[in-house]
């Protein structure tokens, strides 16, 4: 007998305070609801109901089990509505974060195409390249790039990233080019400092396996536009994501070394809390972005925001 129509069954007892009201209400006999009942209760273990020939009652564990069974009809149905009206509707508000760069370039020009196709929802865009708290700060989703070292979040992956070092021509000019990891020590090497997970170093892939080079020089910044700038200005070496650099790249204002020691993929991530159910407003703003960033030419028809 089928599950989900022993309780719709039960709830329709409890409701209208007799079997023979439930049964009325489908069009089916009295026996057949009695019959469900007592499959239900078989299976439970418990009783429910306490049936005389004129009317029902709930016991202490039917009027518990009778609030979770509503609280399940009323979603269920809720979601067969959403679907039958034309498609599943979101709403709500969701907290999003992430870098500073990343965000202006890649996260907020598709906030207002999601929220035109989804007018109940809202969104907060917080861009900054420190790392918030997700959990303590109620943040629905952060976008993040690298490995995700906290066990208590979820990483889904957006897209693929390589990392590479770049230089203006007139740097490597001036300074030479690094044909080895170890090379860096004797360079101007643009860093977040103690900032942020670049604080291990610059990852490089030494003998077949990754390794982390601790780099330094004159001029630190925890903006890694400032970075990119400096970078473009000649005043050192920086280690850049391929979304940042690419047209400088195409434009020869940028050039990159070490490409023989290149870092494994260093993915864009979209980092949430561990719970058991994903709110859907989150999970449809987390498909838009994965969705979008596969787009075929989306990496290289994209352009940097004016200002």
């Amino acid at each position: 007998m089928d599950r989900f129509k022993q309780i719709e069954t039960f709830v329709a007892v409890a409701t209208r305070g007799s079997l023979s009201a439930a049964a009325q209400a489908e069009g089916v006999a009295p026996a057949m609801i009695g019959r469900r009942i007592d499959a239900l209760e078989a299976r439970l273990g418990v009783k429910l109901l306490v049936r005389t020939t004129r009317r029902v009652t709930l016991t202490f564990e039917g009027s518990a089990f009778l609030e979770d069974c509503q609280r399940v009809l009323n979603d269920f149905h809720n979601a067969e509505a959403s679907v039958s009206l034309g498609g599943v509707k979101a709403s709500g508000h969701v907290r999003v974060t992430a870098p500073a760069g990343f965000g202006r370039r890649h996260v907020a020009p598709l906030v207002a195409p999601f929220l035109d196709a989804n007018q109940d929802v809202t969104i907060s865009l917080d861009l900054s390249d420190r790392l918030a708290d997700i959990v303590n700060e109620g943040i629905d989703v952060a976008i993040r790039i690298g490995q995700l070292d906290d066990s208590s979040l979820v990483g889904l992956q957006l897209a693929a990233n390589q990392r590479v070092v770049v230089a203006s021509p007139r740097y490597l000019a001036e300074r030479g080019v690094p044909s080895h990891p170890d090379a860096l020590a004797k360079h101007e090497c643009l860093t977040f400092g103690t900032y942020g997970n670049q604080a291990r170093g610059w990852l490089f892939t030494v003998d077949g396996k990754p390794t982390p080079v601790r780099v330094s020089g004159a001029m630190e910044c925890n903006d890694g536009a400032v970075l990119h700038d400096w970078a473009l200005a000649g005043r050192g070496l920086a280690w850049r994501s391929m979304w940042e650099v690419r047209d400088d790249l195409a434009a020869g204002t940028l050039v990159t070394v070490l490409d023989a020691f290149a870092a494994p993929d260093n993915a864009i991530y979209a980092v949430f809390p561990q719970r058991r159910h994903l709110p859907l407003r989150v999970r449809m703003f987390i498909d838009h972005l994965k969705n979008t960033y596969a787009s075929p030419g989306y990496w290289s028809n994209t352009r940097p925001s004016p200002g």
